[in-house]
């Protein structure tokens, strides 16, 4: 199965796709969570996961893999097209949030808004090897939320990235937290999730996203 749908009892017209990271799926916990918090606030959502995964349910994904990868959001924010009236929103957890980024840099309009969780500007240990050359032709408006402690990425490496970025962006901590943020000290998954969803939507509907 390649999608997890969220229904709201109440919809907005607003949908979301979502998808995980690279050792992951879109069974992910914080991924469910944030599909219940959206869902909670009338977000039509998805989890997906991306073709690597649906092609092997272990393993990491292969660079040579990035662009089916890519053509895989596509397609699902095409479907979310398809079961929404209103503004579509695309999100991923590390290496699905990166993609999502590249694929939005490359097709201005595809989401309106972009939702990076954890994302992965190097790898650990290695900062001087920044995934950082798309963003310049990112003019899709994206909200980070990041741990502390994460070692992808320091909130200064984060908050230099998003200098490069020509459109609106926010950061969201969460002080103590790991590439994990489902683990975030003193709060629960939970927590995190509607602390996300609250702020993502603040985020999109003050950026003027997909507004006519």
């Amino acid at each position: 199965m390649a999608e997890h749908l969220h229904q709201p009892r109440a919809p907005s017209g607003i949908g979301l796709v979502l998808t995980h990271g690279a050792g992951g799926n879109a069974r992910a916990p914080l991924l469910v969570a944030l599909g219940e918090a959206f869902a909670g606030r009338g977000v039509t959502v998805v989890r997906y996961d991306l073709p690597y995964r649906q092609a092997s349910p272990t393993g990491p994904p292969r660079p040579a893999g990035a662009a089916k990868d890519r053509e895989g959001l596509r397609e699902a924010v095409a479907a979310m097209r398809g079961r929404v009236r209103g503004r579509v929103f695309l999100g991923g957890h590390s290496y699905g949030g990166r993609q999502a980024s590249i694929l939005a840099a490359g097709e201005p309009g595809l989401a309106d808004a972009l939702l990076l969780l954890s994302y992965p500007l190097h790898p650990p240990r290695r900062p001087a090897e920044l995934r950082t050359a798309h963003l310049p032709s990112l003019r899709t408006p994206a909200l980070f939320a990041h741990g502390s402690r994460d070692p992808f990425a320091t909130r200064d490496e984060i908050e230099a990235a998003r200098r490069l970025i020509p459109a609106a962006t926010e950061l969201v901590g969460f002080e103590g937290a790991g590439h994990d943020l489902f683990r975030t000290p003193g709060r629960s998954g939970a927590d995190v999730a509607a602390l996300i969803a609250a702020a993502f939507l603040a985020f999109a509907e003050g950026a003027g996203a997909g507004r006519v």
